[in-house]
């Protein structure tokens, strides 16, 4: 039986969390995976992925800051993989000076090739998980849940090569860490939520009550064994969030 697995390498200069997710089948030479926010060293990241015997099937943001998207445009040439964000960060996709890249002398703009919407119910690489709205961080952010319990039994927008519905990079290679996790239940949840904290509100479309509305609204009704993916920094999971995040109590 295939076992739903998420790795990552940390790349750029802050370091970014790019994640891959995929499910696992020994017996295959090849296997699809779906990429969050490709930071930077798109093409690295292209080629660590299929030296572990992964095809980037599709890649998703869960906003559109500078330090998530630099990466996407190379990975997105050596793959052939289209792009997803949620429809509310339209504006930073498309803005180099909103979405900070201007700043760092690299400006960047992506064009996500379809546009998503809060509670669509995807399905990539064999596996199902939503697109939960979650503006704060930025007025576009989002998160991304799964439940491995949910695969295969929610009916779902496929999305990938053949779904779309519209049509700087660094040079030192990128590893994975050595650990790809098994969780019944995932949070990819970009900068909405940290360890111990939660994301910054102070940059262009940024709101701190958006941004705690969206965590009391969308994210803490979720299990408390569901592991947080964060775009920076280390795992944690809802439970320990609940019980000793500063913000939530």
């Amino acid at each position: 039986m295939a076992r739903f697995k998420i790795g990552a390498f940390a790349v750029g200069m802050l370091p970014t969390n790019c994640y891959y997710a995929y499910l696992e089948n020994p017996g295959s030479d090849e296997q699809s995976c779906v990429v969050f926010d490709p930071g930077d060293q798109g093409a690295e990241i292209a080629r660590a992925l299929k030296s572990l015997g992964l095809r980037v099937e599709a890649v998703f943001l869960t906003h559109a800051h500078f330090d998530h998207i630099w990466g996407a445009e190379a990975l997105l040439a050596e793959t052939g993989a289209p792009l997803y964000a949620w429809e509310g960060e339209k504006r930073l996709c498309a803005d180099a000076e909103r979405n900070g890249s201007a700043d760092y002398g690299r400006p960047c703009t992506v064009k996500p090739d379809c546009f998503l919407r809060n509670g669509d119910i995807l399905t990539a690489a064999g596996m199902t998980f939503r697109l939960l709205a979650t503006p704060g961080h930025t007025e576009g952010s989002c998160c991304y849940y799964f439940d491995v319990e949910q695969f295969g039994r929610l009916p779902a927008k496929a999305v990938g090569k053949n779904a779309a519905q519209n049509s700087g990079e660094g040079t030192a290679p990128v590893t994975a860490d050595g650990t790809e996790d098994s969780p019944r239940r995932a949070l990819l949840c970009g900068d909405t939520i940290f360890q111990g904290s939660v994301g910054r509100t102070d940059m262009a479309t940024g709101s701190q009550s958006a941004l705690l509305r969206s965590i009391h609204d969308q994210i803490l009704p979720l299990p408390d064994d569901t592991v947080l993916y964060p775009g920076h920094g280390a795992l944690t999971d809802l439970g320990t969030e609940r019980r000793s995040n500063p913000w939530f109590i």
